[in-house]
């Protein structure tokens, strides 16, 4: 049975890897709106009621008004990329390593996680969910990120000037994906983000330290890792990185991949840890987990199209 998707934004960074993933499976159809019907109101009106699924590849206020555009008891179920429905109610996290596979597969509402955000709460929600670190712990987190995830200016940015090293942004914190960060992973207090753009064109890391001597019923480094070689045993997109020795790089020319490695690094004494994410920010970052999602609510393979 071939089901048809429209992607709403279709022309952005997001969701034309979408279509890539989609491209050439039986399974999904698209619908497509010509350049000069894709920002017509009523066109788009007509492609989200009439589609299975609606993929919305938006900025946050658009994004709530193309849900607004979805008739009430229309079948269309929808995967919101923007940050507009993260902690909304009635919205499952797109995530299904943490919020469940099953969840995701019956949802008609769901939220794709942020690109910052699924590095960090793959690697804190199972060990505040175990009671491995407190949760009322101030965690920090440190990342960078190829300049693709800014979007089409901010790729025209760096691609124009070569002189840009790294750019921190974010300054007066309160970054948008802090809220999700924290209530996904059940946290006390929002952690204090860090975030940085760099000369890539993808791929991210990100990074939570750990001083497990200064925090309260801690678990020891060991047991971290093995806390989260478990919860992941089962997936097929997210592992456990092999030990890469002295150094874990991220290289310029990293091919599109759906990937989460997750890594544990310890000092000798094992009271200090470097939690490690390394990911594709426009690949379980974006467009991989909504067709991941996508595939779930479809009742088929969860990697099909995906880059593994």
């Amino acid at each position: 049975m071939t089901r048809t998707v429209f992607i709403d934004g279709a022309v952005g960074t997001t969701g034309l890897e979408i279509a890539e993933r989609l491209a050439g499976r039986n399974e999904f159809s698209l619908i497509v709106l010509d350049d000069a019907r894709r920002k017509d109101r009523d066109a788009r009106a007509e492609a989200l009621n009439s589609a299975d699924f609606a993929i919305l590849c938006l900025p946050d206020e658009a994004a709530r008004e193309a849900v607004a555009l979805i008739e009430p008891g229309s079948a269309t179920r929808v995967i919101d990329a923007s940050t507009a429905h993260r902690v909304a109610p009635g919205w499952v996290y797109g995530f299904p390593e943490v919020s469940g596979t099953q969840a995701v597969a019956e949802a008609a509402r769901i939220s794709n996680p942020g690109c910052y955000s699924t590095g960090f709460i793959a690697l804190i929600a199972p060990l505040v969910q175990a009671g491995l670190i407190p949760a009322d712990w101030p965690l920090t987190c440190n990342a960078v990120s190829g300049y693709s995830g800014g979007g089409k200016a901010l790729i025209e940015r760096f691609e124009a000037d070569e002189d840009i090293a790294w750019r921190g942004y974010a300054l007066q914190l309160g970054h948008k994906h802090v809220p999700e960060m924290q209530q996904r992973c059940g946290l006390v207090h929002p952690p204090l983000f860090t975030p940085a753009v760099i000369p890539a064109h993808r791929g991210m890391v990100v990074e939570i330290p750990l001083p497990l001597g200064a925090m309260p019923g801690a678990a020891n480094a060991d047991a971290l890792r093995a806390c989260l070689t478990d919860f992941y045993a089962g997936s097929p997109v997210v592992f456990m990185g092999e030990d890469p020795g002295a150094e874990l790089l991220l290289r310029r020319s990293r091919a599109a991949s759906d990937r989460l490695e997750l890594f544990v690094f310890a000092d000798d004494s094992g009271t200090q840890v470097r939690l490690i994410a390394l990911l594709d920010n426009l690949g379980k970052g974006a467009s991989g987990a909504a067709v991941q999602s996508l595939n779930l609510m479809a009742g088929l393979d969860q990697t099909a199209g995906l880059h593994l």
